[in-house]
Formats: structure tokens, sequence, C-alpha cells
């Protein structure tokens, strides 16, 4: 479901207008909110088993890196310790330190579809600069999600939400997919971009705003 956020994303720290985006599912599908406007816990979705991780090496997804080890900081990434898609090293957002472009996204999410081409240009140009992470949100089918990152030549890797936890985080405040945070040096969140990014250019353009990094 397509809907606007223009004008939630004024009562939303950090984000910025949203013209069309995905709204956040209890199945990972583009069907709108659960009943009571939360995401399911206790997920049983299995990320890691021999045939995902054979299906991501056929992907090229490189291996999730699991930060520093250094904890949480006040208006960072939320402390949440995700597995990786595929199978690997799980992370704890919480570790993570930028330089750091962290993208939301699921399988079923039109403009999340649209925009990983977008992604999968920047990371192939800036990766070695500005690395960027994913975050599969609550996606029931990780087969399909690897899938779909083989079709967009994506190869930064990403992790899973299996129980969509990320909703929870006040620093994030995700309304709608995709969602992009901007992680910088010291691990705090500097910018949280709602909605599609649509050009290298302009990701380009919110990695020296928010980031400090001209590329």
């Amino acid at each position: 479901m397509r809907r606007s956020l223009a004008g939630a994303a004024a009562a939303v720290v950090l984000l910025v207008p949203l013209l069309a985006a995905c709204a956040p599912s209890s199945t990972g599908e583009d069907d709108g909110t659960a009943a009571d406007g939360q995401v399911v816990d206790g997920s049983s979705i299995d990320v890691d088993t021999r045939a995902l991780r054979a299906q991501r090496a056929e992907v090229g997804l490189e291996d999730c890196v699991p930060g520093t080890g250094d904890g949480a900081v006040e208006g960072g990434l939320p402390a949440l310790t995700l597995p990786c898609l595929g199978g690997g090293d799980a992370v704890d957002l919480a570790d993570l330190r930028g330089p750091l472009v962290v993208n939301f996204w699921y399988s079923t999410c039109g403009p999340c579809r649209a925009e990983l081409p977008v992604l999968a240009e920047f990371h192939d140009r800036h990766g070695d600069d500005v690395p960027l992470l994913g975050v599969d949100f609550n996606d029931p089918l990780p087969e399909a999600a690897l899938e779909l990152l083989a079709d967009s030549d994506v190869t930064y890797p990403s992790v899973a939400d299996t129980d969509g936890a990320v909703l929870a985080d006040d620093t994030l405040r995700i309304v709608g997919f995709p969602t992009t945070a901007f992680v910088a040096a010291d691990g705090t969140v500097s910018y949280v971009q709602a909605g599609e990014i649509e050009s290298v250019d302009e990701l380009e353009q919110l990695v020296a705003d928010h980031l400090g990094v001209d590329l």
C-alpha cells in the first residue's frame, strides 16, 4: 500500500516529508499495518539455512561485519542483534560506527525495490569510503529477499529484522519503508531519510550533508 506520509513526517524528529512509501506490516507484505498497529514478535523465520547460504553465495553478498563492540551510544542505532541474511555473523546495530549508510527495506515494498539498484550503484562507486548495510524488515520469505537483491545487483550485506523490532526505536522512528539512516563516526544517527532515494547523486549529497564525506 502506498500512501502519503507528508503530514506524519512533520511530527517525526529527523524525518523529512515522505510522498510515497510502504507502511510497516506484520507480514513483510505491502498490505498496511497489523490490526493493532504493532508488529508481532516471536518470529520463527530462519534466515540461516544451508539453502540460503548457497543462495547468498550465488548472489555474491559481502559478509556482514559485526561492528566495533563498543556498544550503544546516546542517539545511536538500537542495541538490537540481528542475523545476517543468508548466514554469517550476526550484527548488533548499536556496535556500528560510521561513516555508514543503513537502509531499511523489505522485498514486497515497491519503493524499496525501485531504490535498491541506486544503492547498489552507490556501493559499487563508494563502498570503500562509505559502507552500506541493509536491514531486511520482517520478510516471511528470505529466499525472495535474496532473489530481489540478486536482481538489483546488490552486493553489500543485509541483516534480517525478522520480528520487526526496529519499529520500536525512538531514534529511527520509522513510519514507512524504505528508510535510510546515516551513522556518524561516533555512532550517532546524524539523519534519517524517509522514503525512496531516487539517484546516486541524491545519495552522494545526503552523505556530504549529514556525514561530512565528499564523494
